[in-house]
């Protein structure tokens, strides 16, 4: 855990609380400051990764913790932005979001209890819907600011259903490399 790639996944785990209270704070700024926060999270998930790869220090604890932390924060925000604005049209992409992330790492546990973990290893349609996640989340956060235009917070709804729709399509590739491994 001495590293900094990890050091950097758990200050993402730490963020969250933070978020949160920030979000809630009565304060003008707050959805400004909790784009920010957010932003700062994602940003500190690519960076940890690219720092493991870059010094070759991949250590089995941040392969680990890695995937949590990112699930841990963009469920906690997606909930909280869905708990502000109940609404059919956050609540679909949302729940397919949160619903994927649940069957992939179900189904990531099943494949190394198996021994074929690689079948289900991060693809590239993987990182560019996380990147599309990320984007989408920080318009809807600071779409919420009276500060801004009311086409910022539209933006990160498109953003969010495009993002729905490729999460969608990773889990099915994931489920169909998967199929022929699992024994029923």
């Amino acid at each position: 855990m001495n590293n900094i790639p990890n050091i950097l996944t758990l200050s993402r785990i730490a963020l969250i609380p933070v978020f949160v209270a920030c979000y809630y704070w009565p304060y003008l700024h707050a959805p400004l400051i909790s784009a920010a926060i957010f932003g700062l999270a994602a940003f500190t998930d690519w960076l940890d990764g690219y720092i493991a790869r870059r010094l070759n220090i991949v250590s089995p604890f941040g392969a680990f913790l890695d995937p949590v932390a990112d699930k841990l924060m963009v469920v906690t925000v997606l909930v909280v932005l869905l708990q502000a604005n109940p609404d059919l049209v956050l609540a679909l992409p949302i729940a397919v979001i949160i619903g994927r992330e649940i069957t992939v790492s179900a189904l990531r546990e099943w494949m190394a209890e198996l021994g074929t973990r690689k079948v289900v290893k991060v693809s590239a349609l993987g990182k560019w819907k996380t990147a599309l996640q990320m984007i989408s989340i920080i318009l809807l956060l600071a779409g919420e600011s009276v500060l801004l235009p009311a086409w910022i917070w539209l933006l990160g709804v498109g953003c969010l259903y495009f993002a729905s729709v490729m999460t969608f399509w990773s889990m099915v590739l994931y489920l169909r490399a998967a199929w022929p491994l699992l024994d029923w």
